[in-house]
């Protein structure tokens, strides 16, 4: 590896390993991102290497180049079929594949072109789909950031450089000004990821124009959201697209030095990102003169403790400083005193990533996709209770019913959708009635619910959206600083009155008192997160009334979820006395003779829920 010093090195080493690494390349692409690692894939990914080892095969699927047989990547998306593995070029798309199941691959797909039929995926009329592009939950997405994820190693600058990487710093560099760089992403129309949706452009406009020595340029990648994790697969799975998007910005901006802001329980996306940094300074595109330009940035990693308060800006700025992650008046815009009281641009991961691509491809490329005010692609974190799981994106406009339906495959096990949550835990819970809402800025703040970093949680009908409110409103109390009173005091008398609704002791008038509590929350907090906190309970209440008057006035709760609004009993009717209640009963609390209908003793049941589970024949009834 040796210095870079001009662009045209740069575009010479760029066309050298994108001629060794053809579209032809033949090589297998391993899903190693955190999902996947979780179903074993690098147990995989060493089968695969010692598979092809020792059938001394390796000349015949070596891509030509300096490449490997076999490429651990990032994140494919597809999640819940984990581990995924890809065959280059023919791509032929395989799931839940185990070290055993590599032998058959190797043997039939490599050696001899043949498919493992039973290791595709399988549509929902039972046909095998051979291609990856050719699966629903992908060929309905477009995939603008996270197609990169599933074919370079994250730990080669290589494979980055080898697809263009890098060639838009060079552009930004020596062919436009940062006046121009600037207006382009303005109209490009990119707005931040992170969850306010500030227009990116107008904030680095804000912070050029401060003619100080010392700027900064930060990527707040602290992602705290339950069910959340599409910067942790965008910095595990390229994480060379983020430092370009943050050098390019640096040097639109005037910044000379750079912080990654990761949450310590990140340590693959803390590993690749380190090391990316480490490779971009040996080739000369971090540092001192970059390419030869003049121009000198440099990037620092700083790993968070966990706070979920810590992904507000302010409260991230303190907490790189040494100080405690607490939030500030915003008084004062960060672009013109943030850290360390310099100007400042704060950006998500995946505003940063979106970056190259805009000023490679031009404005109006990119703001040729999606809503008049809502433009390019996201990533969303499709989990929950729908049928596929992962990491989806979407040109933004696309509705909640395609991106549920259509790509997640919809509600399993033949449920019925009750509501889906975008946003994270701040977040509001939308019905079925709302499932053609675009999915854009404007349409989810005018619904009660917000875009946030792109969270979306499904629902299905055993779903108590009583205690949905309740659970959010748990996890933002303990998570709240507690500087200011509205947000420390606000959210934990809401969590008393939901806990006391769920136990049977609410009333109406607590309905209304968690609304008047909601917008003195929303309105008076110091941050952010007091802000949008009370938008779980508000839209639960807006859209899901019925549900909080059940529980107040019936004693009810319809889904089952909240036990001392529960009593379960066997429908005489339908039970056949098959007996599997009641040997899985904890507490024995099921009592009858085989082929006879069963009863449930209500003073021992402890209303688990197991027998209701395991009934074949719906007779257990909650009533």
């Amino acid at each position: 590896m040796s210095r870079l010093n001009s662009k045209e090195e740069l575009f010479e080493l760029q066309k050298s390993l994108a001629a060794s690494r053809s579209g032809e390349e033949r090589f297998v692409a391993v899903c190693t991102g955190t999902g996947c690692l979780a179903h074993g894939a690098m147990e995989v990914y060493k089968a695969f290497e010692e598979e092809i080892a020792k059938r001394g095969i390796d000349a015949s699927v070596k891509e030509k180049g300096d490449g490997h047989a076999v490429r651990g990547t990032g994140c494919h998306g597809f999640c819940g079929r984990g581990t995924l593995v890809v065959i280059y070029p023919q791509k032929i798309f395989y799931q839940k594949v185990k070290p055993e199941d590599v032998p058959e691959i190797v043997e039939k797909t490599l050696l001899n072109g043949e498919v493992v039929e039973r290791l595709l995926y399988t549509d929902s009329q039972g046909n095998k789909v051979v291609h990856e592009e050719e699966i629903p939950f992908y060929s309905k997405q477009k995939r603008l950031l996270m197609d990169m994820n599933g074919k370079i190693d994250p730990k080669s600058i290589e494979d980055y450089i080898s697809i263009g990487g890098y060639t838009a710093l060079a552009k930004a560099l020596f062919e436009m000004e940062p006046d121009k760089i600037i207006e382009e992403v303005t109209e490009s129309g990119l707005r931040g990821r992170g969850g306010a949706g500030f227009r990116t452009g107008w904030k680095w406009e804000d912070a050029k124009k401060y003619d100080v020595p010392t700027k900064y340029v930060i990527c707040n990648a602290d992602e705290g959201d339950p069910g959340a994790y599409m910067d942790r697969s965008l910095l595990e799975g390229n994480p060379h697209c983020v430092v370009e998007g943050m050098i390019i910005g640096a040097y639109a901006v005037g910044a000379t030095e750079g912080y990654i802001y990761v949450r310590k329980e990140y340590p693959l996306a803390v590993e690749n990102a380190t090391l990316a940094i480490e490779q971009a300074r040996e080739y000369g595109l971090l540092g001192e003169n970059i390419l030869g330009s003049g121009f000198s940035f440099d990037i620092k990693i700083v790993r968070g403790g966990g706070a979920f308060v810590c992904g507000e800006s302010s409260a991230l700025m303190a907490s790189i400083e040494g100080r405690v992650g607490e939030p500030r008046s915003k008084h004062i815009h960060a672009t013109e005193s943030g850290l360390w009281g310099k100007p400042t641009v704060l950006n998500n991961v995946e505003t940063w990533a979106n970056v190259p691509l805009i000023v490679k491809e031009g404005a109006a490329w990119y703001a040729s996709m999606g809503t008049e005010n809502s433009k390019g692609t996201k990533i969303f974190s499709l989990v929950g209770d729908v049928e596929h799981t992962g990491l989806v994106e979407v040109p933004m406009g696309m509705t909640l019913r395609e991106v549920i339906f259509d790509i997640g495959g919809g509600i399993p096990n033949g449920k019925k959708f009750k509501a889906v949550q975008t946003g994270g835990p701040s977040g509001g819970c939308l019905p079925e009635s709302l499932l053609d809402l675009p999915v854009d800025f404007d349409s989810l703040d005018e619904a009660g619910s917000m875009m946030g970093s792109g969270g979306m949680i499904v629902m299905d009908e055993n779903t108590c959206m009583v205690d949905v409110a309740r659970y959010f409103v748990k996890f933002l109390t303990e998570e709240s600083c507690g500087k200011c009173t509205p947000c420390r005091e606000g959210l934990r008398r809401m969590l008393q009155i939901l806990t006391q609704i769920t136990e049977g002791n609410g009333t109406e008038e607590d309905i209304e008192l968690l609304e008047e509590l909601g917008e003195v929350i929303g309105t008076a907090s110091l941050c952010g997160l007091g802000k949008s906190a009370p938008n779980p309970v508000l839209t639960t209440i807006r859209y899901f009334k019925d549900e909080y008057l059940e529980h107040v006035r019936d004693k009810k709760c319809r889904a089952g979820v909240c036990k001392p609004l529960v009593r379960y009993e066997i429908d005489k009717e339908k039970c056949t006395g098959c007996t599997v209640c009641a040997k899985r009963c904890p507490v024995e609390a099921i009592t009858g003779e085989t082929k006879k209908p069963h009863e449930i003793d209500q003073d021992k049941c402890i209303k688990c829920g197991i027998c209701k589970d395991v009934c074949k024949f719906d007779a257990v009834k909650v009533v």
